[in-house]
């Protein structure tokens, strides 16, 4: 949890002081690890993702369906298996047998899904602005007021929230690493590629709109999640052939090279990134 990861922070810096490993910069941790996917969470509630209830989804027709051994969302439902997994925001690599899943009853329905609305005042005087419904775990990316596109996202969960509030992208990095937390079996820093820097809070704990796993729901540890299957493949070795990247897709549109300079993977402070707008409550379970 964060009072405990914040007490090995601090330990952390301690140790790095007195070896004198530490510089007179600020350290600046980053509010993100990732869950790793398996057959038996800890609370089981959280295989059943048609107990979300998401408002956008309750006028939409769906049933509950359990992913059997062997079966696959592109075994499923063949090439609309993106737009499953998008309604249910969740990525293949978290879609494994004894999950239950919402499937809508007719693919048609879902097919330009977003809860997000095609226009939104507060956005109309920005050239780009970002808006995070919380309630909905979903992202769009808005030009004068107008919806250009949009994403699902996993965000804090219970405990660890992502803030709320209006903030500013301040910074990118496109090979970003999270500074405490490692992949499983210990081998690398977690990844957290295609990095927006949003906020930094009163215990210098950094939170970003970066790559992560989405299993369904909020899930971090205050950052804000999107799907990018290029560095799952990359990290974990699967799925064969990415198909989401979403991550990729926001940080080119929200920090372009023509506005910010060349982009050489480095950690870069921008002056005039776009506002981000984080509203509503965490999805509750039914």
């Amino acid at each position: 949890m964060r009072t405990s990861r914040m007490r090995w922070s601090h330990r952390l810096v301690l140790v790095m002081l007195l070896t004198g490993l530490l510089s007179s910069c600020a350290v600046i941790w980053e509010a993100d690890i990732v869950d790793s996917p398996g057959p038996s969470p800890q609370d089981k509630a959280l295989e059943d993702l048609s107990r979300i209830d998401y408002p956008s989804q309750r006028n939409i027709r769906w049933r509950p369906r359990f992913i059997r051994p062997h079966e696959t969302l592109e075994s499923l439902y063949g090439k609309d298996w993106t737009l499953v997994a998008r309604f249910n925001r969740l990525d293949r690599r978290h879609a494994y047998p004894g999950m239950t899943i919402k499937e809508p009853e007719r693919m048609d329905d879902i097919r330009t899904y977003t809860p997000l609305p095609a226009d939104y005042p507060p956005a109309r005087q920005h050239r780009r602005y970002i808006l995070l419904d919380v309630g909905e775990q979903w992202i769009g990316a808005y030009e004068r007021g107008k919806l250009k596109f949009s994403m699902p996202a996993a965000t804090g969960k219970a405990g660890s929230e992502t803030p709320l509030g209006i903030f500013r992208i301040d910074a990118r990095h496109r090979t970003h690493t999270s500074s405490l937390y490692r992949t499983a079996g210990d081998e690398e820093q977690y990844p957290m590629d295609n990095a927006l820097r949003f906020h930094i809070d009163k215990e210098n704990v950094g939170y970003w709109i970066h790559a992560r796993d989405l299993p369904g729901r909020p899930a971090s540890h205050g950052c804000i999640g999107l799907f990018d299957e290029a560095m799952q493949k990359r990290t974990f070795g699967m799925p064969a052939g990415p198909v989401l990247l979403d991550s990729q897709k926001l940080y080119v549109w929200a920090a372009p090279d023509d506005e910010h300079g060349e982009d050489d993977g480095s950690f870069q402070e921008l002056d005039y990134g776009p506002i981000l707008e984080v509203r509503g409550n965490l999805p509750v379970y039914r």
